[in-house]
């Protein structure tokens, strides 16, 4: 019996046209994230399991990939490291790690793929790129303003002009959690259901906070609040704290008004984000027709502390480039471009010819930038332009007996159709001004 070839659920392959997809959308990602003076980092896919635990809430621990102990340990069942559930946290044990040889006010960026032991849906893996920034040392709403743009930016050169980046506060809802009578114990659990709001409905909501211990009557206020703004401004302005977040989101969206997120930024009293590491602002991406948000993030100025004893204020925003990719594809916003073949050139081959001829061609015209494929065998020259063509391949070199000894090289152009012959020691320079 044939062993299955398929990857494990939840995990992909990429072919060669979908890593031209990938990299075309890291590629823009990385090319604003640096322009707005973020730089690169990278850790590992393994982190110790006492780095990752208790830092995501009881739904993101239950969804953390554990790694048995090796050895001896293997049967025991214990475990000491985990793969990579995001990219913050990591983040933050490299900040509390290295904080002397960082700059005051450290801005980072990373791509890099994280895994969760969640159950696959569309748009959702269990191993998945994250496309992080994360801004460290500042307690400014412009830190936020900065990286709504950036965000914004971003998600306009993809070609996006109907997204809405929905902007709440933690202390905002604290404060209304609070003004709805729900004890401050159950506050995590309680926004852990309100996170789950746009996928299951107000009611699925509500019974989720009752059978979490919240009474009805309290989740039937927060309910209604988040329908509601003049109810939900009446509510968290009963407490200071409340007052004070309310501020907080004002000079954010007066920030981010003057930047390219003008008009993408809108308070959303019903988002909650169920990280529990979040102690601010909070930020997510939504587009029409999606379940689910494209991105998302906000302020965590106590996760650092946590692995260093020092408060430590940070901001950050992940965008999530597989679902970026699933709606760019439905929508058909790729480029065409972006899967055009490997080569820009292919050299045929004949029957009784040198091959080292063959190779010779191709270090002339790869020398003049282009990339160039060579047909392996001799074989009839349909066969081989029908698979330049199948490949995506703009030109077709042919370097027969007749052309060599008039020192040419027949060029077909795969476009068009046309052939037209080019010197024997011009034709890198040619196609390269084609």
């Amino acid at each position: 019996m044939s062993q299955s070839t398929r990857p494990a659920r939840g995990m992909r392959d990429f072919l060669p046209d979908d890593v031209r997809r990938r990299r075309h959308v890291i590629g823009v990602i990385e090319h604003v994230y640096g322009r707005y003076g973020f730089e690169p980092l990278a850790t590992p896919a393994l982190e110790n399991i006492e780095t990752l635990t208790g830092k995501y809430g009881e739904e993101g621990n239950k969804l953390i990939f554990k790694v048995l102990r090796r050895g001896e340990h293997e049967s025991s069942g214990e475990t000491d490291l985990a793969l990579r559930y995001d990219l913050t946290v990591p983040l933050a044990r490299v900040v509390a790690e290295y904080r002397g040889k960082l700059p005051k006010f450290f801005k980072r960026y990373q791509i890099q793929p994280v895994w969760r032991a969640d159950r696959p849906a569309r748009g959702r893996f269990r191993e998945f790129y994250q496309c992080d920034l994360d801004a460290i040392g500042s307690t400014s709403p412009l830190v936020e303003a900065d990286m709504l743009s950036a965000v914004s930016e971003v998600l306009q050169r993809l070609g996006f002009n109907d997204f809405t980046i929905q902007l709440n506060h933690r202390e905002l809802l604290t404060a209304l959690l609070n003004a709805a009578g729900i004890d401050s114990a159950l506050h995590p659990t309680a926004l852990v259901a309100v996170d789950k709001l746009d996928k299951i409905g107000r009611d699925g909501v509500r019974e989720d906070m009752v059978s979490r211990g919240v009474p009805g009557s309290s989740a039937d206020t927060c309910l209604t609040a988040f329908e509601d703004s003049e109810a939900f401004e009446a509510l968290v302005a009963r407490e200071e704290r409340g007052v004070a977040a309310r501020q907080n989101v004002r000079e954010i969206m007066t920030l981010a008004d003057v930047t390219v997120a003008r008009g993408h930024v809108a308070l959303t009293p019903r988002l909650a984000r169920g990280l529990s590491y979040y102690t601010g602002a909070i930020m997510e991406v939504s587009v029409p027709d999606l379940a689910g948000s494209l991105g998302g993030g906000g302020r965590y100025d106590g996760l650092i502390g946590m692995f260093s004893g020092e408060n430590i204020p940070a901001c950050g925003f992940s965008l999530g480039l597989e679902r970026i990719l699933v709606v760019m594809t439905e929508r058909n916003m790729l480029p065409g471009g972006v899967t055009r073949g490997a080569a820009d050139v292919m050299v045929t081959r004949f029957e009784g010819e040198d091959p080292v001829d063959a190779l010779r061609l191709a270090a002339e015209i790869r020398a003049t930038g282009l990339s160039v494929d060579i047909y392996p065998d001799a074989d009839k020259l349909g066969k081989q332009f029908k698979y330049a063509a199948s490949l995506g391949v703009r030109f077709v070199t042919v370097a027969g007996a007749d052309e060599r000894a008039r020192g040419e090289v027949t060029v077909k152009d795969m476009v068009t159709g046309k052939q037209f012959p080019v010197a024997m020691a011009e034709v890198g320079a040619r196609l390269a001004a084609i």
